[in-house]
């Protein structure tokens, strides 16, 4: 696990953190997918660019090691986005 991303249960109920702040990872990462950069989230949650990389990592790994299953679809068959 990335040094600067903390679990603690005494901190923001055991979510992955940046360490030494109260920031989640999802908050992070949640930032950039919703439009923000860089520059706006190390001002908005007082963050360095090195612990916005090390968010991403994290998430990285994260889906990385994540299992996925198909959904079942209506009829079995096609994707479930497939009919839009």
């Amino acid at each position: 696990m990335e040094e600067r991303i903390v679990i603690d249960p005494e901190i923001q109920h055991g979510k992955p953190v940046i360490r030494g702040t109260r920031v989640p990872v999802t908050r992070i990462v949640g930032g950039l997918a919703g439009g923000m950069t860089k520059e706006e989230i190390m001002r908005e949650y007082a963050v360095t660019a090195e612990d916005i990389e090390a968010a991403l990592n994290y998430a990285a790994e994260l889906i990385e090691t994540e299992e996925f299953h198909p959904l079942p679809t209506p009829g079995g068959e096609g994707h479930a986005l497939s009919n839009r």
